[in-house]
Order: C-alpha cells, then sequence, then structure tokens
C-alpha cells in the first residue's frame, strides 16, 4: 500500500508548536508502551482518513487528531502500577487501571488538548454495546469521534508487535476489528474502517504478512485481551 499523493498528513489541523509538542508527548508514550514502530501517529492518520469520509467539521478533525496523539498518557501517569506489578495484574489492578482514560484526560489537559480533544482521550474505550469504561457509554451516547478512535487504536494496537505478543497480519486484524462490530465497535465505523485502501499507516509490522493463519490463543484467554494494553 502507498499513501496517495498529495494526503495531508493532518498535522494542518493543529497549530504548528500544539502538533510539535503533542508528537514529542505521542512519542514518550510509544516508547513507554512498548511498540516497536510509531503508534499514536499512525492512529492519528487513520482516524483522519475515517473523519473525513464520514465529513466531520475541521476542527473536530483537530481535536480527533489531538486526542490520538494524547490517548495513551493516562497509561504513562500510571507507570507505578506497570512497574510494581511487571504485567501480572489482579482484578483490582484492572479496575484501577481502567481509571486510565479518566487519568488521561486530566492529563490532556494539562498539556493543553481542547475540551473536545480531553473529552475523547476520556472515552477512547467505551464500547458500542455499553461495556467499555470508564462511563458504559453505548452506541450514539459515545461521540463519533470517539467511535473512530476506537477502530483506529486497536487496529494500530493489533498489527504492531508488543512484548506479550507478536503483530496480527493484516487480515488476521482486520477480522478481528470485523469479529467486534457491534460489540465493542460501532458497525458503521467498521464498514468505513473496511473500506479504507492507499494508507501506508494499514501496512501491519507482523513479520510475515503472508501468514493468514489464526494466531493460537490460550485456553483461557478471550479475544478482549488483545485489544487490551495489560496482560493477566
Amino acid at each position: 500500500m502507498r499513501r496517495e499523493k498529495n494526503r495531508s498528513p493532518g498535522n494542518d489541523l493543529i497549530d504548528n508548536a500544539a502538533a510539535e509538542a503533542f508528537q514529542q508527548l505521542a512519542t514518550t508514550s510509544d516508547r513507554f508502551e512498548q511498540y516497536e514502530n510509531p503508534h499514536a501517529s499512525r492512529i492519528a492518520t487513520i482516524s483522519d482518513e475515517m473523519a473525513r469520509i464520514f465529513h466531520l467539521a475541521r476542527h473536530d478533525r483537530g481535536s480527533l487528531r489531538v486526542a490520538a496523539l494524547l490517548h495513551d498518557l493516562g497509561e504513562v501517569a500510571m507507570e507505578r502500577v506497570y512497574i510494581q506489578h511487571a504485567g501480572t495484574l489482579s482484578e483490582d489492578d484492572r479496575l484501577d487501571l481502567a481509571r486510565h482514560p479518566v487519568i488521561g484526560e486530566r492529563e490532556a489537559s494539562r498539556v493543553g488538548a481542547d475540551r473536545a480533544a480531553q473529552l475523547l482521550v476520556r472515552w477512547h474505550h467505551e464500547w458500542w454495546n455499553g461495556q467499555g469504561y470508564p462511563d458504559s457509554l453505548r452506541r450514539e451516547e459515545i461521540p463519533l469521534a470517539a467511535r473512530i478512535l476506537r477502530v483506529a487504536d486497536s487496529y494500530a494496537a493489533l498489527t504492531d508487535a508488543r512484548p506479550f505478543r507478536p503483530a496480527l497480519t493484516t487480515e488476521q486484524a482486520r477480522t478481528e476489528i470485523a469479529d467486534r462490530a457491534g460489540i465493542e465497535f460501532d458497525p458503521g465505523v467498521v464498514r468505513v474502517f473496511l473500506s479504507l485502501d492507499l494508507l501506508t499507516e494499514l501496512q501491519s509490522f507482523a513479520k510475515e504478512e503472508q501468514d493468514t493463519s489464526p494466531t493460537p490463543q490460550p485456553q483461557n484467554e478471550s479475544k478482549w485481551d488483545i485489544f487490551s494494553s495489560f496482560t493477566r
């Protein structure tokens, strides 16, 4: 895949100085989350492509881009939990970690993100069926931009390697996203996502992209876990 010519990367939606500062924060978050490749900026581009298709207003696209760059700030702020537990979390720990979007909202405010971006950070883990967090919003209660961000974040995470699992191939990740439509993801947003083409950021970082066999999972591990930033 390749990006279409003359396609703006989206930084023109944000003030130059702010864009540089937010990008630096995104790089720090990516490093903390141990992504092998740029993650937040990739999400920002995928999200903006969907936002264009949905005809979101320019200022809404700008807020979405800021939220994509800053969405993991809450996890960085909770570094103590990661260090203390080294990836082994109890159910109480998981409940505590579920607060990270709220902490992310606060951190986004602290670094100067607009209010819309702050709320998108807060709601980027809400699920279409109401079983997300922190506010258990469902369906159209979740702003469209947050629903877009949820899909873009999940796809980018699935197609990049993490310390606890390898990257999925493009087709494997697309299948996972499609399977979660109507559960975790807005079906309409999924349809738009699956229609995207000619975007470099959609490429998987799987080492063997040609291998389209399903990634085996332990018997006691649900598919939800591969969408989570946390391991048991």
